[in-house]
């Protein structure tokens, strides 16, 4: 078969899958084909049935259709089955109950091409219905925005971009100029001219009847595209930058983003977007916080549906509150103890904060009646926070009083942990407390949170997914080593054991660990007592 939705080549008629694996799926309509096919060596397939209506669509052969009935869901009162509330046409993909369609009883009448179907794949196969304005679309078109050469319709097995609304789709029917490589899609083909939408922007976008080459003022994506522009802003857009959302809640930020079209100089060098950390032009559009100077790519920020919530303008930051009251100076009322704390300096004998587990060993509460104790940092946590890393935009709640597991580090806890109201995670101080950017000891440089940093920790040793990293010094670690504490305690040593990042010990005895015994790494990080010389 010649057929004109695929004219660089012929369709051969085979009895079974061409593939190993004996699979092979329709490409018009993605349903599996169990029988005969026609079959493209480029990768093209189609049911007999899907082929020969596409033909037909594209021969405009009309005729072939006028017996079978139309329905108009706005005017027809026929009960319908329940499966054809959801159905698309299998054409264009768009709701079949939107507009004029086909009778889903011309199923029989492709039952004289393809013999497997049945009136009972009506209820099973409802996709199979096509809409009138499918059936009777050009199968070529002149467009202003595209002068050259004129666009045909076919099916072309290229990830193209369409030039309107810079979606991809694969093997589906778009307008294409082979030449230039120029794809519109089917619902892309007859482009409103003028845009208004007040809610994102207040003035009208107008069409531009002109591919040109730019970046999109709303998203910075340089490219080759057919804009929308705003006159009055002076700006040129993408169509689906037009209504981007003006505010949202960013997964890694605990206020909410504002989009903006361009940033003044603050004086700033360089603006750096804080989730891949590449330079973010200010004369194109970006996610901005003005109370932290925190910004985004737009399309980091909107990368996937969970890294953000839209929020409406007349929704405020949630309010940080504190875990404690002042009751005197040097006195406080702590949530999670029956009664006043008393600030302390005296760091004498091992105590322990009940908060985060560790060893004291600066300025802490402590109660006079029992044996409570809190660092001052963990005393002064607030009652809720924001955790980066957790796509649940709610604000975290400090517990306490219970024993619970981490669902970062799986370590149980006794101490404070952070809560999630809405999928009851919790996460202990040392998970919930570290940024996606930040400082430790063993390096110089500020660290971030890379989602894919392979190669091999500094610390252990071990090899890296998602990671903290510094670039320049091709420095990584772990988000567990990351999370080491400074000062911690072993059953085997009277005394507390401190973090140390590099061993200028000499000595060979010192390449073993004294408590398995086993050779170990010098140049990784260990726990010393300086005391023993452990």
């Amino acid at each position: 078969m010649n057929h004109p939705f695929h004219r660089n080549h012929n369709l051969s008629l085979l009895v079974s899958s061409p593939y190993p694996d004996g699979i092979i799926r329709c490409d018009f309509c993605y349903e599996i084909c169990e029988r005969f096919v026609y079959h493209c060596s480029c990768g093209l397939d189609f049911h007999i049935k899907c082929a020969l209506l596409s033909y037909n669509t594209a021969e405009k052969r009309i005729a072939e259709f006028q017996h079978i009935p139309r329905i108009d869901p706005l005017i027809s009162t026929e009960n319908r089955p329940q499966k054809l509330e959801n159905a698309q046409c299998f054409a264009c993909w768009k709701p079949l109950l939107d507009s004029v369609h086909l009778s889903p009883d011309f199923v029989v009448s492709l039952a004289r091409y393809a013999k497997s179907l049945s009136v009972w794949d009506l209820f099973t196969h409802v996709h199979h219905i096509v809409s009138i304005e499918c059936v009777t679309m050009p199968t070529k078109v002149n467009k202003l925005f595209h002068r050259k050469h004129p666009l045909i319709l076919q099916i072309v097995n290229e990830l193209l971009p369409c030039q309107i609304c810079q979606e991809t789709q694969l093997n589906e029917a778009v307008y294409f100029c082979s030449k230039c490589k120029f794809v519109l899609h089917t619902g892309c083909a007859s482009p409103p001219p003028i845009i208004e939408d007040k809610i994102h922007h207040e003035h009208p976008f107008t069409l531009l009847q002109k591919q040109v080459s730019l970046a999109c003022d709303a998203c910075g994506t340089l490219g080759n595209y057919i804009p929308y522009v705003c006159s009055t802003c002076n700006i040129m857009v993408h169509k689906k930058c037009i209504s981007l959302p003006q505010i949202i809640q960013f997964f890694r930020h605990h206020h909410h983003i504002f989009q903006t079209y361009f940033l003044e100089e603050h004086g700033f060098e360089s603006w750096e977007c804080k989730h891949c950390y590449e330079e973010v032009n200010t004369e194109h559009g970006s996610y901005f916080c003005s109370k932290c100077n925190y910004i985004v790519h737009v399309n980091c920020a909107l990368e996937q549906p969970h890294f953000y919530n839209v929020v409406d303008t007349i929704e405020t930051d949630e309010a940080m509150e504190m875990s404690f009251q002042h009751v005197t100076a040097t006195s406080i009322k702590h949530f999670s103890h029956y009664h006043n704390l008393i600030m302390s300096e005296d760091i004498v004998g091992d105590k322990q904060c009940d908060g985060c587990l560790l060893p004291i060993s600066a300025s802490y509460y402590c109660c006079s009646q029992c044996n409570f104790f809190l660092h001052k940092s963990c005393a002064e946590l607030p009652k809720k926070k924001h955790i980066w890393y957790h796509y649940h935009r709610r604000l975290f709640r400090l517990t306490s009083g219970c024993i619970s597991q981490c669902a970062i580090c799986v370590y149980k806890t006794s101490g404070f942990a952070y809560n999630c109201d809405e999928c009851e995670e919790r996460h202990c101080l040392r998970c919930a407390l570290v940024s996606d950017s930040t400082r430790c000891e063993g390096h110089e440089h500020l660290l971030r949170a890379y989602p894919n940093c392979k190669g091999l920790c500094n610390a252990c040793g071990g090899s890296t997914e998602a990671a903290y990293g510094c670039k320049s010094c091709n420095f990584t670690l772990h988000n567990s080593c990351m999370r080491l504490p400074l000062i911690a305690r072993h059953k085997y040593d009277e005394h507390p054991l401190q973090l140390a990042y590099q061993d200028n010990n000499r000595y060979s005895l010192s390449d073993y660990c004294d408590i398995c015994e086993e050779e170990r790494n010098p140049n990784h990080w260990f726990y010393h007592c300086a005391i023993c010389k452990n």
